[in-house]
């Protein structure tokens, strides 16, 4: 699973004309569910987004998380963030998990992240999505964790 996030002053995501998700100041996260990806990973990279210290303290050290300073997230579920690019024009996306189970874990993780306390906004699933944001920083971070390669 990989989760881009961008420290924001405000968020929003807009399908088809109307807002369907909008934040000031947090987290805009776009999120990649790939092959492999579990209920634990979804729940291992939300606890790792709510608590990372992305947000400066009185000092202007990044001291502070979104939980400390109230902020929020906007989750957006982004498949192309399993996009390969090492070959050929065009990306590829078979390390991309399949709607079916990218859907339920983009929702778990969505879920988790509510259950630490944070107000979640979230764009729609397969949706065609314009997202805008006003960077704060520019401050943008990757977590990560792939699942285990199989055993044979």
């Amino acid at each position: 699973m990989r989760a881009v996030l961008q420290r924001v002053i405000e968020s929003r995501v807009v399908v088809d004309g109307q807002v369907v998700g909008e934040i000031g100041p947090g987290w805009l996260v776009l999120l990649g569910v790939g092959h492999g990806d579990s209920l634990e990973i979804a729940r291992w990279v939300a606890e790792k987004c709510v608590h990372l210290r992305g947000f400066n303290d009185d000092a202007g050290k990044m001291n502070r998380s979104v939980l400390d300073v109230g902020g929020s997230m906007l989750v957006v579920s982004q498949f192309t963030l399993y996009g390969d690019c090492s070959r050929g024009r065009r990306p590829g996306f078979d390390k991309a998990a399949p709607p079916e189970m990218a859907k339920s874990l983009y929702l778990a993780f969505c879920d988790q992240i509510r259950e630490y306390g944070v107000r979640v906004e979230q764009g729609i699933f397969q949706a065609d999505m314009k997202v805008s944001l006003i960077n704060d920083g520019p401050v943008t971070l990757l977590v990560e964790r792939e699942a285990a390669a199989a055993v044979f």
